[in-house]
């Protein structure tokens, strides 16, 4: 039986996880070095770009496309990372109070966006 998820070289995305999958906080460190280890081939399997090689791989196709659900550690972990993509970023807005003197020795305070 021919392995699956082979890889020639580790799968980085540097652009959206610049400090490694682990470093990250988003996956567990299993989760990070199966990322790692089979995530170019994964890629490779989701894009067409490779022919599944085995029943594992062409099921893992299936998931990819939404027509079975994931049951396998890989196809978990795949789907997680395409989560992680497409999650937005949550932005903090820090909001601060500007004194203003409306002529008086009272002064009042206004809400504005600190810049």
């Amino acid at each position: 039986m021919q392995q699956s998820f082979v890889a020639n070289r580790r799968f980085f995305d540097d652009r959206n996880f610049p400090r490694g999958f682990t470093r990250s906080g988003r996956f567990t460190l299993a989760e990070g070095n199966l990322l790692e280890k089979h995530g170019l081939a994964m890629q490779e399997l989701e894009q067409g770009a490779r022919q599944p090689a085995n029943d594992e791989e062409q099921r893992f196709v299936l998931v990819c496309r939404g027509e079975a659900e994931a049951t396998s550690v890989y196809e978990k972990t795949w789907l997680k990372y395409k989560q992680r993509l497409a999650e937005k970023r949550k932005f903090h807005t820090v909001f601060g109070k500007k004194r203003i003197a409306d002529g008086s020795d009272d002064f009042s305070y206004v809400e504005t966006d600190a810049d």
